[in-house]
């Protein structure tokens, strides 16, 4: 848990801006697992034809976008499926609808909704609502991450050889090559790893200690936001490159005493590079 406390007049606005996530994450997650229809295809491609969207995905967005238009018609948004808007109010928006499109097109558990809210550019909520577990993570900047109400706990660090590592791939072939090579050589080097899908659910698995770390090249604002502070919030360490913050180049989760010689092998190993 962060031990960074909220100031006493943030506490309000950041308990107003989790409600509106929770609400708008629930209803988009109740609409994508009993919205589902059975001969559900692609509807676009974005940087490959692997890389896909569902109407889904459109859909959900529009719900999300929908119900905080009509609470905080002031506040920005930045969409993964196309929304975006500035706002006047200092809050954005930071919303994927539907984080693991490929494993919700073929059927597969592991998606999720996730929705953070940015305050003078620095994330201060998180929310990522996983319906086909059963289970929603929040967390609040200085308030710690909580799983479906019950205080989120990391586990303790391991020796990087004994790590069960998550990642994820690119949907442009040269990526993906270079991230193979990448896997190549840092798989004999710890437990396992595990590819999911959900960048989002990645993340919070950090934090709820399912997962020991995580690391992926190529994540946008909206795969990581409310994963990240998650992540951190449960006690975790997250940041890109050595010195940096997470970013689309490079984002490593994993508690203190793992975090440090994973970054740097990632580093070694050219993971921030394609």
């Amino acid at each position: 848990m962060s031990t960074q406390a909220s100031p006493p007049d943030r506490t309000a606005q950041y308990a107003e801006l989790l409600g509106v996530a929770l609400d708008a994450a629930r209803k988009a997650g109740a609409l994508l697992r009993d919205g589902r229809p059975a001969d559900l295809g692609v509807a676009a491609t974005k940087s490959s034809q692997v890389d896909v969207v569902t109407e889904m995905d459109i859909a959900a967005e529009k719900l999300i976008t929908d119900h905080i238009a009509r609470l905080r018609p002031d506040d920005g948004l930045l969409g993964e499926e196309g929304a975006s808007r500035a706002g006047s109010s200092g809050v954005r928006w930071v919303i994927d609808p539907l984080d693991g499109t490929v494993n919700y097109l073929y059927g597969l558990p592991s998606w999720s909704v996730s929705i953070a809210a940015e305050l003078d550019g620095e994330v201060v909520v998180g929310v990522v609502e996983a319906p086909m577990r059963g289970e929603t993570y929040q967390a609040v900047l200085g308030g710690g991450a909580l799983v479906n109400g019950v205080q989120a706990r990391r586990r303790p660090a391991p020796e990087l050889a004994q790590a069960l590592v998550g990642t994820g791939f690119g949907y442009v072939a040269e990526r993906r090559a270079a991230q193979a090579e990448v896997v190549r050589t840092l798989l004999p080097q710890v437990r396992d790893i595990r590819r999911g899908g959900s960048a989002a659910i990645d993340l919070v698995d950090v934090g709820c200690g399912r997962l020991d770390a995580y690391y992926e090249r190529g994540l946008n604002p909206w795969d990581l936001a409310a994963g990240d502070l998650f992540a951190r919030e449960a006690g975790a360490l997250t940041g890109g490159r050595p010195g940096e913050r997470a970013s689309g180049d490079l984002t490593v989760a994993a508690p203190a005493g793992l975090f440090e010689p994973l970054q740097q092998r990632l580093e070694e190993l050219g993971a921030w590079h394609d």
